[in-house]
């Protein structure tokens, strides 16, 4: 069992930076792949970035590509989304997700097994 709670959201103009954190709870976090999603009003739920369990692997959508970038903390039990360049487009709610580190889906899936509850990224123009 994870838990897991996002930080670190708010309220930024384009072109500015924001760094998100994911705290998780747990022995096994080392166990998991991590990942970072995001919700805009009105679209559905997409993927932006994932991290291998060992922090060996990144994966990103194209949209942020080159912008932001994901690590983790094991030892802290922490992810974490560094976001530079913002952009208005970049505002959503973001979720903080753990999956397996045995899927042999990862990283094309977007099944993960625990979410947290999201924070709030706005971009103002």
């Amino acid at each position: 069992q994870v838990q897991l709670v996002e930080s670190g959201g708010g309220l930024v103009q384009a072109g500015d930076s924001l760094r998100l954190s994911c705290a998780a709870s747990g022995r096994t976090f080392i166990s998991y792949h991590m990942g970072w999603f995001r919700q805009a009003p009105g679209k559905e739920r997409e993927f932006v970035a994932t991290i291998s369990w060992s922090g060996g692997s990144t994966y990103y959508a194209d949209s942020v590509k080159g912008r932001f970038t994901i690590s983790r903390d094991n030892g802290k039990k922490t992810v974490y989304l560094q976001m530079s360049s913002l952009k208005p487009e970049d505002t959503a709610v973001y979720y903080c997700a753990a999956v397996h580190g045995y899927d042999s889906n990862w990283p094309k899936t977007n099944e993960y097994d625990y979410w947290g509850q999201g924070t709030q990224v706005t971009v103002s123009s």
